[in-house]
């Protein structure tokens, strides 16, 4: 049965000293989940102080639930849950700015996180609560304008009779405007607070609610990679997962675990670094990847490594996104970089792993690159190919007019022993536009050094050329790709004229389909 508690009487709080340092907070470089996070903290920092009385009153089975709920047609974002409320004798420190609480070491410890929060969204809000054990509900309201132009130095705290055994709080955010989430905002909102509770969540004695969602959030764990090493790839397969813990100086510790992922992914690797079960850092698709541990955006190792790491001993930065390092950082990526190649060499095996491309992975992919193909080939290769006339003495003689390309973006030289012969090839790569043909073999050239038969070729390859340019990627990521694909034909072409099998004026046919059918891409679906 609940004990009633002396229940203080609150009349008003005083919001002093220097409350007009609330008007500018609307200006900090928040991000909404983490502005809404603030909120969340006190939740569960409100459950977890009085666990035990509430499992006292309703049972060990007692869950927390706390609901984050957007009204788009009031404007408003309200945060509710069933902790413990906020109890009369804490009314003061809970809102005056800066007050910092007595316990530091839960999820609320600057004073001033739902203050920033609610400030940062709104100039209007307001809290309603009751406390586990007394006998008042209190509704607090906060209108920045009307304290900044006033200059109040307390606000009224409205108390009405309630149930002792009731316990709540509703924070609600009104009149948001432009900082209403839009619907992108919204996904990215809700994922972002599965990831930054993962590990509360996890426990399942915390459920939190999103928005309309009937069933609570849940955290999307990453498949681990279970595969032979990649050096010895007939042996027995192993999960490419270890646990870390390492220590740093002033016992600073740090632990967790580090993985390979299953499925590669450009924007879900990395690691998520906590303090005291919530993320700081690393948070959804704003993964910690520093580039001393997981090398450029373009490599495996950047798709593949993944891992959870607790990190404790440094404080955080009051908004709770970052750390402060205290110019540890390199420090603590040396000890992480040297622990994840000790033993079980993670990072050897991310970046040399290469997984067999699944039936289910390329259906989709395929399905609508062979649709787009078909028409595109349609509509145009049956002009392309059906011109006639063109012998290959024609062919030669327009090759040999192709201007010399003006803007070479590249050279490179390597020389290969091809049954006898040394071919030295030079590889050009051009940004010209006034190139027709994606790759051609310009300039074959036969000589003797020291007996040995020599034959100089320049391979030019366009990456000019509007099928390059319809598929390099936006950071032109596929660049290398184009250029082995087209210097392998061109030496497959020249060593099977050299073998009496002319394929001259199949790469003329090649060169017309890929500029004039193959280069259009992705439009059997309307898109341009």
């Amino acid at each position: 049965m609940l004990t009633e508690t002396t229940t203080q009487q609150v009349k008003a709080v005083g919001i002093r000293p220097n409350s007009s340092i609330l008007s500018v907070l609307s200006h900090l470089n928040y991000k909404a989940w983490y502005a809404v996070a603030e909120f969340v903290d006190n939740s569960i920092q409100s459950y977890l102080s009085h666990k035990d009385a509430l499992q006292a009153l309703h049972g060990a089975g007692f869950k927390l639930k706390i609901r984050v709920w957007l009204d788009q047609a009031n404007n408003l974002i309200e945060i509710s849950d069933n902790a413990a409320g906020i109890r009369g004798v804490d009314f003061p420190r809970a809102f005056r700015p800066a007050e910092i609480p007595t316990d530091r070491t839960g999820l609320s410890e600057f004073g001033m996180g739902m203050k920033t929060a609610a400030c940062w969204f709104t100039h209007t809000w307001n809290v309603r609560t009751k406390a586990l054990g007394e006998t008042v509900e209190r509704i607090i309201r906060f209108d920045l304008d009307k304290i900044v132009n006033e200059r109040l130095e307390q606000l009224e705290v409205v108390e009405t009779p309630a149930g002792v055994g009731d316990h709540y709080t509703v924070l609600r955010l009104e009149n948001l405007g432009k900082k209403f989430p839009v619907k992108r905002t919204q996904k990215k909102l809700r994922d972002h607070l599965a990831s930054i509770y993962r590990m509360y969540l996890r426990s399942g004695e915390i459920e939190l609610y999103f928005d309309e969602d009937r069933e609570p959030l849940q955290f999307d764990e990453p498949e681990v990679l279970v595969a032979p090493p990649y050096s010895t790839p007939t042996a027995l397969p192993v999960q490419w997962k270890k646990p870390l813990d390492f220590q740093l100086p002033n016992g600073r510790r740090v632990w967790g675990f580090a993985a390979i992922r299953k499925e590669a992914s450009t924007a879900h690797a990395g690691f998520a670094l906590f303090r005291r079960n919530r993320l700081i850092l690393g948070s959804d698709d704003e993964s910690y990847r520093p580039q001393d541990i997981f090398g450029n955006s373009n490599s495996f190792r950047y798709q593949r490594l993944f891992g959870e790491l607790n990190v404790e001993g440094f404080e955080v930065s009051h908004t709770k996104d970052g750390f402060r390092w205290d110019d540890l950082e390199e420090e603590f990526l040396q000890v992480l970089r040297d622990n994840l190649r000790d033993g079980v060499d993670l990072l050897k095996q991310a970046d040399n792993y290469r997984a067999r491309p699944t039936k289910g992975a390329l259906q989709s992919v395929l399905k609508k690159a062979s649709s787009s193909l078909a028409a595109d080939m349609t509509a145009t290769a049956s002009d392309v190919l059906s011109i006639s006339g063109l012998s290959q003495e024609a062919y030669l003689a327009s090759a040999r007019s192709e201007p010399e390309p003006t803007l070479v973006a590249t050279e490179s030289k390597f020389s290969i022993n091809i049954d006898g012969q040394l071919w030295n090839v030079l590889v050009r790569t051009s940004i010209d536009p006034a190139i027709t043909e994606w790759v051609r073999v310009a300039k074959v050239e036969n000589s003797q050094l020291d007996g040995m038969a020599v034959r100089d070729l320049t391979v030019d390859v366009s990456m000019a050329h509007p099928f390059v340019q319809q598929y390099i990627g936006p950071k032109n990521e596929n660049a290398e790709l184009f250029l082995r694909l087209a210097v392998g034909y061109a030496l497959a072409a020249e060593k099977s004229n050299r073998a009496g099998h002319p394929v001259t004026i199949a790469m003329h046919w090649f060169n017309r389909l890929l500029r004039e059918s193959l280069a259009k891409g992705g439009n059997s679906d309307g898109d341009s």
